[in-house]
This record gives structure tokens, sequence and C-alpha cells, in this order.
């Protein structure tokens, strides 16, 4: 699809500096963009990139004041970043949809298919299965007995829904991942050997919640793993039985929740941060990658390290660390100094 930067512009509510009648045909980052290409800019330290960058035209903010001449055309908009992701969704929302029922596929008793669901060759869904409205079930994917699915639920290849989880509306599973599986539940027993408790809860996807590609979220032993309202979950993640994870949350890739913990909302969790179980988080924390949260934190802070601290305090011994070696020579001086001291 070829349009003007001109009419890009009319349509995000942004403003031209330069040649309006430059044509857009594609999409590509700053530093790889070629002629006909649109690209962003929304992080100063790629700045540079716009004064070589051979895109044709660029996003920026509407307080961007080049430093030197610049060839690509501009169009100043409020937020490059989140115009560039809306521009980008209506492209791929021009894509034909599929619908219908792909064979072989099988769909179990009491489901009822919805006549503009899609579901692909090689699907599995179970009895009694309820359906909402456009809903996308990709090859492959095992959905089981009584599960819920709302409107507008996409599940990639290969995602695994377990017996009576409930999907919420507009949620994304990307593929291989695995929701309900039986939590991490045994009894030791005397002999060292380990008996099995039933997991006989649910998981629960509220309403726009996304999960990546591969991540995990294990069924609770009893009631519900909740993932509330909003939540993005990147690809490898572990979600352990009955953990609740509040509204908005982000958490990039290998993070590890243990049971039972809570998690607030609005919390931006690093990658490879796990929690230890039967902890409560509040909201609005920053975490940092690969943090150990192994006791409860309060809300609003920036934490790092292993056990978690405030990052301030991490980035203090951090230093401190840097210099052990420095310190040590001194140590040594001293010491050497406080000898010879002693046998004048």
């Amino acid at each position: 699809m070829e349009i003007t930067a001109q009419q890009l512009a009319t349509m995000v509510q942004g403003t031209v500096v330069g040649d309006g009648g430059t044509v857009i045909n594609g999409y590509a980052k700053i530093e790889e963009a070629t002629t006909g290409c649109l690209t962003f800019l929304a992080n100063p330290k790629y700045t540079h990139h716009i004064y070589t960058t051979q895109a044709s035209a660029v996003l920026v903010r509407r307080d961007f004041v080049p430093e030197q001449p610049v060839q690509a055309t501009l169009i100043q908009v409020d937020d490059p970043y989140r115009t560039l992701g809306q521009l980008l969704n209506f492209v791929a929302s021009q894509r034909p949809e599929k619908q219908g029922v792909e064979q072989p596929a099988h769909v179990g008793n009491g489901t009822s298919v919805p006549d503009d669901a899609y579901i692909g060759a090689f699907a599995y869904i179970g009895d009694n299965v309820t359906m909402g409205k456009h809903v996308k079930i990709y090859p492959q994917v095992y959905v089981g007995d009584g599960v819920t699915l709302g409107d507008d639920v996409t599940l990639y290849p290969g995602v695994k829904i377990y017996h009576g989880c409930r999907i919420g509306n507009r949620c994304i599973v990307q593929a291989g991942a695995v929701i309900g599986g039986d939590g991490f539940g045994f009894a030791p027993l005397p002999d060292g050997s380990y008996e099995k408790i039933a997991q006989v809860g649910i998981v629960i996807l509220e309403d726009d919640v996304e999960i990546g590609a591969n991540t995990t979220i294990d069924r609770a032993t009893m009631g519900a793993t909740v993932i509330h309202k909003g939540v993005k979950l990147d690809n490898l993640i572990q979600i352990a039985h009955n953990v609740e994870i509040g509204e908005n949350t982000a958490m990039a890739a290998q993070v590890g929740v243990a049971g039972s913990t809570k998690i607030g909302k609005q919390n931006v969790v690093g990658g490879q941060v796990g929690f230890a179980g039967h902890i409560t988080v509040g909201d609005h924390n920053g975490i940092g990658a690969q943090t150990g949260v192994d006791n409860s934190l309060g809300s609003n802070g920036k934490w790092l390290g292993a056990p978690a601290q405030p990052a301030m305090e991490f980035a203090r011994q951090t230093v401190y660390i840097k210099r052990l070696s420095e310190m040590q020579s001194d140590i040594k001086a001293i010491k050497k100094a406080i000898n010879e001291l002693r046998n004048e």
C-alpha cells in the first residue's frame, strides 16, 4: 500500500516538515530503512541515525529540532512510537481473515462454533467449549473440555488450553504456550518419594491479556490462578499455581513466579526475574532484570539485585564492588605502614 507523507500525517494528526508528496510504501528501523520506508525516532540515543537514514519519512516528536540537515521528510506527532504502533495495527487489520473449520479438525459434543470463527487443521476442541465472536484457533491447538473463550480470542499454533480454563475477550496466546497445566504440587513421603496432589483449580485470563510463546501458566491447586486485565507476558515465562498478577503488569522473558505469590498492578518486570512463593508485591514497581525477589515488596519502588533491594542502594554497592581490588591494595599498604611503625 502506497501513501504520501501528507496523507499519512492527516491520518495521525501530524505535521509535515519537508516534502508532503513523499511516497511511503514500507516500514523499517531507522538504521536499516531504505527509500520508500517510514521509520520513527522515539529514543534520543538513536538521534544520530536521523541524519544518515535512507528512510523517506520519519515520525518524530513535535518538539524535535534537528541540529543539522535531515534528508528525510519529518512527520511531527505527540508520540512517535505509539503512532507507528497504530499504523502497523492498521496495516495488520487489512490482511484477509480466515473463517470456517479446516479439516481434519475435531469439535466435541456440546461445542458450538460461531459462523465467524476460524479453526485450523488438526486442532482439537473438546466437549462443551464456549466460544465468543471472531475466535481464531490456529492449527494444532488443543482446547480442553469446558473451556470458555471470549470474543476476539486468538490462539496461535500449538497452544494448549487445559480443561475448565477461562479466557477473556481479546486475549492473544502465542504459539506453544500452555494454559492450565498441573501446578507443581507434591507431598513428600517418609520413604523420600512424592505423592502427587491433584490440581483441581483453573486458570483465568481476564480481558486484553497477551501470553508469549512457550509461556506456561499452571492451574490452581484449588480456586484459580488469575491473570488480570491487560497483563502482558513475554515468551518463556513460568507462572505457578495460585499466582495472581494485577492489571496491566508487564513481564519480560524468562521470569519465574513461584506458587501463591500475588503481584499488584502496573508493575514492569525485567527478564529473568525470580519471585519466591507466598509473597506479595505492590503496585507500580519497576523490577530490573535478574532480580531475585525473595520477600514481599511495597509499591512505587525500583528494585535490583538478588536479594531485591532499592535500585539506588544496589547501584552504590556495585560501585563499591568494582573498587574492591583497589581497596584491598590500600588495606595492604596501610597494614604494611602500621607494621613498619611498630618495628621502629
